[in-house]
Formats: structure tokens, C-alpha cells, sequence
């Protein structure tokens, strides 16, 4: 690649000293097998730690009402972003927000439980199916006052 058409910054940002960076994050096994994990752009950053949102969204895609869903960053004054999720529910299933976060918290490190559990209809979704953080974060960025750490729903919008 020699860079984005009439985009000079973009160009500057991802082909630097020799290397394209994708924005991809990966791990690497004991056997030096690498895994795609997540996305920089996707990464939450909140009181100092990263969370991962694709390790998120696995833990909430194993509860019983879940059918899709998507954690995204929402800014936060004192931690620079809080985890938030929008969750799908499986057809003709109403979503317990309080058992989806107990079912986080068995799970994961507090700092990785989304604050708030937004229960729509849909995720947003590009032309080619992917799901597009950046519309979730915007949707709901006006909310971001919400008491830290209320887990409740929001209209479907």
C-alpha cells in the first residue's frame, strides 16, 4: 500500500517507519500462533486499564437472553471512558439487566463490567454487516451521565 487516496493524515497515521499499522490487536501463543483479539480503535480506556470489548461482548454472549451485542467506551470525566453495552435480546425473551450484570461480574474483573446495559432492538451495522461502535457511542454519549455503575435499560432507538 502506498497510501489512502487524498488523505495525507490517514497515510501519516497508518504507514509509519516502514510498518502499516492496521490497527489490529493481537496475542501470541505459547506455541507462536498470533490471534487477532480486537481493534485499538474499539479499545476502552478506563482508570488506567484496558478493556477489551470483544472479551466483553463473549461473556455477555453466553447468557441465556442474549442474542447479540456490542460494548462500546462512553467518555467519562473521571475515568476517560466508562464500558457501556447494548444487548439484543433472543426473540420474545425480556433481558434482566441486574442477572446480565451479576453474570458479568462472576466473570470478569469490575473494571471490565459495562456501567450501563442498554437492551435494543438492533445493533447499527455498516453495508457489509459489521457493527459500528462509533454509532453506539454517539447514540448514547448524551446519557453518559447516568449514575456510575446503574445497570438499567434505555429505549430502543
Amino acid at each position: 500500500m502506498r497510501g489512502y487516496f487524498e488523505l495525507p493524515e490517514a497515510t501519516a497515521e497508518t504507514l509509519r517507519g516502514g510498518w502499516l499499522h492496521t490497527g489490529d490487536l493481537a496475542r501470541r501463543d505459547a506455541n507462536g500462533f498470533y490471534f487477532i483479539v480486537d481493534r485499538t480503535k474499539d479499545l476502552i480506556l478506563s482508570g488506567g486499564y484496558n478493556v477489551y470489548p470483544a472479551e466483553v461482548e463473549d461473556v455477555l454472549q453466553a447468557h441465556p437472553s442474549v442474542a447479540m451485542c456490542a460494548v462500546f467506551g462512553i467518555p467519562d470525566d473521571i475515568k476517560g471512558e466508562k464500558p457501556w453495552a447494548a444487548v439484543v435480546p433472543i426473540r420474545d425473551t425480556e433481558v434482566d439487566v441486574t442477572a446480565l450484570d451479576k453474570h458479568c461480574r462472576a466473570q470478569l474483573a469490575a473494571y471490565k463490567v459495562p456501567r450501563r446495559f442498554v437492551v435494543v432492538d438492533e445493533l447499527p451495522r455498516s453495508s457489509v454487516g459489521k457493527i459500528l461502535r462509533r454509532e453506539l457511542r454517539a447514540r448514547y454519549a448524551a446519557e453518559a451521565s447516568a449514575v456510575p455503575g446503574q445497570a438499567e435499560t434505555a429505549p430502543a432507538g
